[in-house]
């Protein structure tokens, strides 16, 4: 057996000289190594208590099938910049699970956030980043206070999130749950999210994802995109969001496009079907005019093409008079959008509850609470836009 190694396949970082209290970079990196290497299934450990644990890159490809089983509370550097804490890149066959915490102790990167004012201000580090990871699974884990986003997914195939639990401040900026970026079969099942951005939120090249039993309490929802900022963007497709829940948040399930798109884009085969809204802003959204902080150009209108949508069976209660907003871009309107069963009641003064589209004409059967679109749209110079939180 080599250093550190049980009988039974386990790397214990303690083994390999991590104590609580104390910087464990050294000891996860040989940990890692060792089991990595191993031409059986091997499981790296992290027993109970709380490490300090400084920017980390943990690669493959290995040897087997690799865990790491997380008990303990791992602890971000106060002062860490740069684009990322913990990083898992080129492996296939790995599981991430345990009862242990992801810390990234963000409350004091939080206030030097200064995104809204500058738009080339600096990259904060996200909590944990997957590149290029294959069947694989992430179970049972928490993250919690990350500097940026909590979990992030890149070129990944046939990833799950199951069982797993986020948590931010609702005024934490810029703390998406999970982003999900250029990867195909990514599953997000029975897990809570709780943050200051986005609970789930997809950019471009997202394909055959599906969100189910999913509770987001507070943030700003499930939502496909922002689309439409860079060059050379590749399609959104196959998206399905099931069963969850949203709960005072800013707003529910949205596709999110920028005005003056600098390539043609598509977002299409988009569905949310069996939603509960608890006292949320704006449930229903679809924005081709999205423009955070007016840090956009805004004269030309957006250019990716949303089509093949579909809301169906959403019932609670919305925060705000206008429950249903469709704006959709006059170069390219939505096409073959779908509703039906929508069953929102304002639950304010000031009512009645209402909705509005623009450059789209859904389809809509069903229960009609709001009356989903009357047959003039509002026109542009007068329309009401709802959204006041990015």
């Amino acid at each position: 057996m080599g250093k550190g190694q049980s009988n039974d396949g386990d790397f214990d970082v303690t083994k390999f000289g991590a104590m609580p209290n104390t910087e464990i970079f050294q000891a996860l990196t040989d940990a890692w190594k060792a089991a990595c290497g191993s031409t059986s299934q091997s499981q790296v450990l992290i027993p109970q208590g709380a490490y300090k644990l400084s920017k980390i890159q943990l690669t493959g490809p290995c040897k087997s099938h690799i865990q790491i089983q997380l008990q303990g509370i791992l602890q971000a550097p106060v002062d860490l910049v740069g684009d990322n804490w913990i990083s898992f890149q080129n492996i296939d066959q790995f599981t991430l699970t345990g009862q242990g915490v992801f810390d990234g102790q963000g409350k004091i990167a939080w206030g030097k956030n200064d995104c809204n004012k500058n738009p080339n201000c600096a990259k904060l580090p996200i909590n944990v980043r997957f590149d290029y990871i294959k069947n694989s699974i992430v179970s049972d884990i928490t993250s919690k206070d990350s500097k940026s986003f909590h979990f992030n997914v890149l070129g990944c195939k046939n990833l799950t999130f199951k069982h797993v639990n986020i948590n931010a401040p609702q005024d934490s900026p810029n703390t998406d749950g999970i982003h999900i970026g250029r990867s195909v079969g990514i599953n997000v099942i029975n897990t809570k999210i709780g943050t200051g951005d986005d609970c789930i939120s997809l950019g471009d090249g997202s394909q055959q994802v599906t969100i189910t039993n999913v509770t987001c309490a507070p943030g700003h929802g499930i939502s496909v995109g922002s689309l439409g900022r860079y060059v050379g963007e590749t399609p959104v497709q196959g998206v399905r969001a099931k069963n969850c829940t949203l709960i005072n948040t800013t707003n529910g399930v949205r596709i999110k496009t920028r005005p003056s798109s600098p390539s043609f884009g598509v977002a299409s085969d988009i569905h949310f079907e069996d939603i509960i809204m608890v006292n949320v802003i704006n449930p229903l959204v679809i924005d081709q005019e999205y423009c955070p902080w007016n840090q956009c150009d805004k004269k030309n209108p957006s250019k990716v093409k949303i089509s093949n949508v579909s809301f169906i069976n959403i019932r609670g209660t919305a925060a705000n008079t206008l429950a249903v907003s469709f704006v959709c871009s006059s170069q390219f309107p939505c096409e073959d959008i779908e509703v039906t069963d929508i069953n929102l009641t304002y639950n304010g003064s000031g009512g009645p509850i209402s909705s509005m589209c623009k450059n789209v004409k859904p389809k809509v059967s069903g229960v009609q609470n709001p009356h989903i679109c009357p047959s003039r749209a509002p026109s542009p110079s007068f329309a009401p836009s709802p959204f006041i939180i990015a």
